[in-house]
């Protein structure tokens, strides 16, 4: 039998891949351990900071930054934890498989069109404006690595490590419960919930909206890449705006953010269809 190259797979891959064996109730639970891993590893990089001078009360820049990097770590150690429950994880199941590319831009398009028309109504009706709390507090204005590193951090690494963890893991287990469509209004409750802190509680609504279209998108399209994608264009758009960035700085960097999400990604997409195990 010939082998079928990745161009073909991309075009004849079938939306919606089907639920991973993964028990519902060990979605909330796997959220309790993401966090556990979070604070317990936040404690160690604030120690070892600490070990090298850096204050607790007021930490620098470098250790919030890490610590920040850590917590999405335990997200993504927490989705592979309980996935290895029922046995070798395989990267299909959480998503990592190749997708239709029209198919893929049609769903990302619709999704940030009703994310984007909600959120500006949501606005209007309360007269917010817009304001991300967290690449300030990270430590932005500190210096020029600060600003790189944090533009990497919201724009890269989060992507890739909510999307691991809540649209493959988190919406995955919970399509077991009621099917998708409960499961995705579930997920963009927590999505949007665990956004406190970062984001003003006004603006925890339309991100929790952002959340059930990523769920949709990651349902039609049977792949996390799209969401992947669509979570970095999001993330880029709002880093740039929150920045004061021009235009063409701001596509610049959505650009460069989404291309470095789906090359990290597609490193590991599962080509085969039985599905590779990770561990």
């Amino acid at each position: 039998m010939a082998e079928t190259s990745y161009a073909e797979a991309m075009s004849t891959v079938v939306p919606d891949g089907g639920s991973p064996p993964w028990k519902p109730w060990t979605a909330p639970v796997a959220l309790v351990v993401a966090f556990l891993f979070a604070i317990v590893g936040g404690l160690i990089v604030a120690i070892v900071g600490a070990a090298f001078g850096a204050s607790i009360d007021d930490p620098p820049p470098a250790v919030n930054i890490v610590a920040t990097v850590v917590q999405d770590g335990g997200f993504i150690g927490a989705a592979l934890v309980f996935a290895g429950r029922e046995g070798p994880v395989s990267l299909a199941r959480f998503g990592l498989r190749p997708a239709a590319l029209r198919t893929s831009l049609g769903w990302m398009a619709l999704a940030f069109a009703v994310y984007l028309a909600f959120s500006g109504a949501w606005m209007s009706v309360l007269d917010l404006h817009q304001k991300d709390n967290l690449p300030k507090e990270l430590g932005v204005e500190s210096s020029t690595a600060a600003l790189v590193a944090v533009c990497v951090l919201v724009t890269v690494i989060a992507p890739i490590a909510e999307e691991l963890f809540f649209r493959g893991y988190f919406f995955g287990a919970l399509r077991n419960w009621h099917g998708p469509w409960l499961a995705a209004v579930v997920t963009g409750l927590v999505f949007g919930a665990i956004h406190v802190g970062s984001a003003p509680v006004a603006f925890l609504v339309p991100l929790a909206m952002l959340g059930f279209m990523l769920c949709v998108v990651r349902w039609r399209t049977g792949s996390l890449l799209p969401c992947m994608a669509l979570h970095a264009v999001n993330n880029g758009l709002a880093f740039g705006v929150s920045e004061h960035w021009i235009a063409w700085q701001v596509l610049l960097l959505i650009a460069g953010a989404t291309a470095v999400v789906l090359l990290a990604a597609t490193a590991f997409v599962d080509r085969e269809p039985a599905g590779r195990a990770l561990i």
